[in-house]
């Protein structure tokens, strides 16, 4: 077991608690481990991230590309509570832009093209401010139970005590690649995969098997650029995270089309594809599907847009976003050259789809801890989800709990009220999955108030709270928040009639009521700049701090709605249901009700009323089960 201190003032020195060699133990290096390991560091464990080899951290497995609807709600989220892919993902941008730029704030989503070895050098980076977090180089084959908890991990080299296990497995759990009618055991191309499904099984947890896919890699040199189009970066190079990080050159992204020809090569051989020659019988991601899928069910369509998007700046590999697949070698060959501008294009490393374990996430609680087995937390593709960013976010969840578990400090729970992390987690713990699970901003019923632009003030607080967030960020976050009241108080202060609204130019209706400089916003006659020139004293006001408040008041009366909603929500929310209630025993469920809230495992009233199937009349059943949160 080779061991690598990844934190500069790593100590070996340091007591051990409890004879462990370590308070939390991370299984994998992907998205979801690293923000498992970085959030267990910032709550001061000493944490042992484990993974087959050195290099993984930071390990872009699939597209080259952070964020976008939904997706980058998460980003923005992981960065209000201290986490580290924002910060990463600036540092390693390709270009950024905004995707639905056009809408409303709420429907935004920033993403990034990003370099994949400087994505992986920035996370090295990141991870080694953690002093108590080490590397080790290391098989996990099983899981040590004692008394009924997790205990610690047995590696290939021997054991491992720890106080918690998160298991970050991605698609490592069981894996199998099928290209055609070739199957290889492997996490990923090139890599093993992992032997701790079995016992996993072997524990009673509910194993299933899910898939997913990639595409081809292609050589920039053998693609014909001049015919196609191309996607820049906007100008203002939109950041994650609050620093700004180097300033790098932007590169684009070009776009070509599949077409009748490419749909003709892949009808002729859907028979010598794994997803439907027989090969695979588990569920791929219904909002990524392959392009075997794309010409099975889109039949009607001529063309599939296709974006190719460098993987680096010292790179020759570009990768063709939407043309996974599973079709053998030589029949990728034929349809890429089939495809405008890729006529000539070589292929480096042709596509291949992927079946691996996962754990019904329903086995788990808010805290994405295994109700069976204390000490033990999920993240990531193990629990069904699809995406760095679900991983990642998952993972920094799972990390400060596993991290509170053994350590003995106060659990970090997100409801879906306050944040898409804890849409998420709801989701998968009430839901479970039937496909692999991807973010939407349509999945939230309160999306208006979770916007990528107030991550900040609906999260950070919390992550102050539970050590989170670093003493400068959260110094940081303080001053700019009284920097906020402060205009906002402003804003209130200001006040103007129709007539000198439109004295100023602004096209407003003369009804005479005298408004403040934050109720005027709301109209869209009203700018930012007409309102500096309504008031001067907001000049004084940066920009970007007016401009948040211009979205604030837009929002402002939805946003009242949605607080009486929430608040009605929450009033469910605190009835918890009494710990390890026997729902077969609850008079007036029926046998299937009682089955679906025994799957799903449900913590409060709240959480069962949005298991699939139950019914109002088996939640008045409930209501003598539960009591006030604490």
């Amino acid at each position: 077991m080779e061991h690598l201190a990844v934190g500069a003032r790593f100590a070996y020195a340091q007591p051990m608690r409890e004879s462990r060699d370590f308070d939390v133990l991370v299984v994998g290096a992907g998205h979801a481990g690293c923000e498992a390991a970085a959030a267990a560091g910032r709550r001061g464990a000493r944490v042992a991230l484990l993974t087959l080899d050195a290099a993984d951290p930071g390990t872009l497995s699939c597209n080259p590309a952070v964020g976008g609807i939904g997706k980058g709600h998460i980003v923005g989220e992981i960065e209000a509570l201290g986490g580290i892919m924002g910060r990463v993902t600036d540092r390693a941008r390709l270009q950024a832009r905004v995707l639905n730029r056009s809408k409303g704030p709420a429907m935004q989503g920033p993403r990034a093209q990003v370099d994949r070895r400087r994505y992986r050098a920035a996370m090295a980076r990141a991870l080694a401010d953690f002093p108590t977090l080490a590397v080790l180089t290391a098989e996990a084959t099983g899981l040590l139970v004692e008394g009924g908890a997790i205990v610690g991990l047995q590696t290939a080299d021997g054991a491992i005590r720890g106080g918690a296990v998160v298991l970050t497995t991605g698609t490592f759990l069981g894996g199998v690649i099928h290209i055609g009618d070739r199957r290889l055991a492997g996490g990923r191309s090139g890599a093993a995969a992992s032997r701790l499904g079995e016992d996993l099984r072997a524990l009673g947890l509910p194993v299933a098997r899910l898939k997913t896919g990639t595409p081809p890699r292609l050589d920039a040199r053998s693609i014909d650029w001049s015919r196609l189009g191309w996607q820049h970066g906007d100008r203002d190079d939109p950041r994650f995270g609050t620093a700004m990080g180097p300033a790098t050159p932007p590169i684009p992204c070009a776009i070509t089309r599949t077409n009748p020809r490419t749909h003709t090569i892949i009808r002729a051989n859907l028979a010598r594809s794994a997803l439907y020659g027989g090969h695979i019988d588990s569920v791929g991601p219904r909002y990524c599907p392959s392009i075997e899928d794309k010409i099975v069910r889109f039949g009607d369509r001529d063309g599939h847009q296709i974006f190719l998007e460098p993987e680096g700046y010292d790179d020759i590999t570009v990768y063709p976003n939407g043309l996974s697949t599973s079709l053998p070698a030589d029949v990728q060959a034929a349809f890429i050259a089939s495809i405008e501008g890729l006529e000539s294009a070589r292929i480096l490393r042709p596509g291949y789809a992927i079946e691996y374990d996962h754990v019904d996430p329903r086995a788990l609680d808010s805290t994405l801890a295994v109700t069976a087995l204390p000490g033990l937390y999920l993240a990531g593709q193990i629990n069904g989800t699809t995406g760095y960013e679900e991983a990642a976010g998952q993972g920094l969840v799972a990390g400060a709990n596993a991290a509170a578990h053994s350590l003995g400090l106060e659990v970090l729970r997100i409801d879906r009220t306050e944040a898409y992390l804890g849409v998420m987690i709801d989701d998968l713990t009430t839901q479970g999955v039937s496909e692999p699970y991807r973010m939407f901003t349509s999945r939230a019923e309160y999306r208006l108030r979770l916007r990528i632009d107030n991550a900040r003030e609906r999260l950070t607080p919390k992550g102050i709270a539970l050590g989170l967030v670093s003493a400068s960020d959260a110094d940081h976050f303080t001053s700019t928040q009284a920097e906020r009241a402060g205009a906002r108080a402003l804003l209130d202060t200001l006040t103007a009639s129709p007539t000198r609204v439109a004295a100023a130019g602004g096209d407003v209706g003369q009804d005479g009521i005298v408004r403040s400089a934050f109720a005027w916003l709301r109209f869209p006659a009203v700018t930012t700049d007409l309102a500096r020139v309504i008031w001067p004293e907001l000049t004084a006001l940066p920009q970007p701090l007016l401009a948040s408040l211009a979205v604030d008041a837009n929002y402002a009366a939805y946003l009242d709605r949605q607080d009486s909603d929430i608040a009605a929500l929450r009033r469910d929310q605190g009835l918890q249901l009494f710990p390890g209630l026997d729902f077969a025993r609850v008079p007036g469920l029926s046998h299937e009700m009682a089955e679906r809230l025994a799957a799903a495992n449900p913590d409060t009233l709240g959480a069962a009323s949005r298991v699939a199937g139950v019914t109002p009349a088996a939640l008045v059943a409930l209501l003598p089960f539960t009591r006030k949160a604490a």
